[in-house]
């Protein structure tokens, strides 16, 4: 194993992070935007407001995307597995 698969496992290991987090983060930033600009225009400044909306909108996307984040995850494991010995010689 040298230097250069080990960079190339660890960026695709980054791109599968990246790839499964970025729904999760994204829907959280979107309602966090919305209630926060709600919250301006209403002048509303309730710690809650803030957090039970973006709980129910991560878990909604976590229902939805959850088998397709799950599929990703076990194919990248699978792919790992199936290069050890690839990576010993």
């Amino acid at each position: 194993m040298n230097a250069q698969m080990v960079l190339t496992l660890g960026q695709q290991a980054l791109l599968m992070m990246l790839m499964i987090s970025a729904p999760i983060l994204g829907v959280a930033l979107l309602v966090g935007l919305l209630v926060s600009l709600f919250q301006a225009v209403t002048q509303i400044h309730e710690a809650t407001l803030a957090f039970v909306p973006k709980l129910i909108a991560v878990v909604a996307v976590f229902a939805i995307a959850g088998p397709w984040m799950l599929t990703m995850l076990v194919e990248y494991l699978k792919r790992m597995i199936e290069a050890i010995p690839s990576m010993l010689l």
